[in-house]
């Protein structure tokens, strides 16, 4: 997230692993929302059940350690945070895509595998977890209703579901819809 000003001292990323229902555990249609809950529950808990985020720096992400001290960059997060180590409540193939990923932006954006890169928490919500089904004219099962954006699982960011919102309106302008 961004404050207002933009002014905040360390700049701010998010970076996402792709996940799907394979990875859920089960068949069952909120499985991607219990993958979400348990995520935030686990890191909840590590980071103190006090509403500080766990956070862990780079390096000590990069080996599996707990972060015992802050380097250069101090995390921001308000109300607080707790050194942590990550991957313990991250599934293997999280950690290691993140880990992987981290290492790749750096070959593009020097600096950022930084060693004292802080990670912090888990952030679960980058797109919805359900997708409510639409057909070809992109119609609900229920007439009339064009499920959209981020909320109905067709989109994973602010551009993505401004496509998809345009997409919608121009089908219920071709379907004479009033």
């Amino acid at each position: 997230m961004s404050y207002f000003a933009r002014n905040g001292k360390n700049a701010n990323s998010a970076v996402l692993v792709n996940v799907t229902p394979n990875d859920f555990g089960s068949n069952h249609p909120l499985a991607g929302v219990d993958f979400q809950k348990s995520l935030e529950e686990r890191a909840f808990v590590l980071g103190g059940s006090n509403y500080f985020a766990p956070v862990q720096r780079f390096e000590d992400f990069e080996k599996n350690v707990k972060s015992e001290f802050i380097g250069d960059i101090v995390p921001s997060y308000k109300p607080g945070y707790t050194l942590s180590n990550l991957n313990e409540i991250m599934p293997e193939f999280v950690s290691s895509t993140l880990k992987d990923g981290i290492k790749y932006f750096d070959t593009k954006l020097k600096g950022f595998a930084n060693p004292d890169s802080i990670l912090t928490g888990m952030e679960t919500r980058s797109s919805s977890p359900v997708k409510i089904l639409r057909n070809e004219n992109l119609v609900s099962n229920i007439s009339g209703i064009y499920p959209c954006g981020e909320g109905a699982g067709y989109a994973g960011g602010i551009m993505s579901a401004s496509v998809d919102g345009i997409k919608c309106a121009v089908a219920v302008i071709e379907n004479n819809v009033t």
